[in-house]
């Protein structure tokens, strides 16, 4: 899952190359989910090799506590907190997971879950997300989240098209950065 976290890091593309050690981006976007809410973590293989996967939360803000309490000092030592404002993409990203709380936004409160999915582009357009994400928002629901919110990087117009195919829909967030957010509420069951 850290290989394909890298490989599809960089808006939807390879991210190899533009951070010096090959698990900053996992440590971020995947290794916490994995660690903290196993059981929101669904794997695509080939038969042979895992070759995509969607992994969150149901409650951000209790993740967010959990990241700050659990994680981080699991992983501090390795990436120390910049001394000064980011400037490479690395710094950037250690900047990221010093500060979880980045993911706690009130516009994004009627949707308390959030969520990441990857998938190799040989692997890609051939229904898996659809199932992925299908799987992860029926584990979601079952958990009671009244709506599931992400992240996207606003450049990625494939990935924008996806989450719109399925229904997510732009949520408003003053100065999002590089992202825009999407939200889907989810049936209650």
């Amino acid at each position: 899952m850290y290989e394909i976290c890298v490989r599809t890091g960089h808006q939807g593309g390879d991210a190899r190359g533009l951070h010096p050690d090959p698990e900053l981006l996992p440590t971020v976007f995947a290794g916490p989910y994995l660690r903290l809410d196993p059981d929101l973590a669904f794997v695509l293989d080939d038969g042979g090799r895992a070759v995509g996967y969607v992994l969150g939360t149901a409650d951000t803000a209790a993740f967010v506590r959990a990241f700050r309490t659990t994680w981080l000092p699991e992983v501090a030592a390795r990436y120390p907190p910049p001394d000064a404002a980011p400037v490479t993409p690395g710094e950037v990203v250690v900047d990221l997971l010093h500060r979880p709380e980045r993911m706690l936004l009130p516009e994004l409160a009627a949707h308390p879950a959030h969520l990441h999915i990857d998938l190799l582009p040989e692997h890609q357009r051939q229904g898996h997300g659809r199932r992925l994400m299908g799987t992860l928002l029926a584990a979601l629901a079952a958990r009671g989240a009244p709506g599931v919110h992400l992240g996207t990087v606003t450049a990625n117009t494939a990935a924008r098209a996806f989450h719109d195919r399925l229904g997510f829909r732009e949520l408003p967030v003053p100065d999002p950065g590089p992202l825009t957010y999407l939200g889907l509420p989810l049936p209650v069951v």
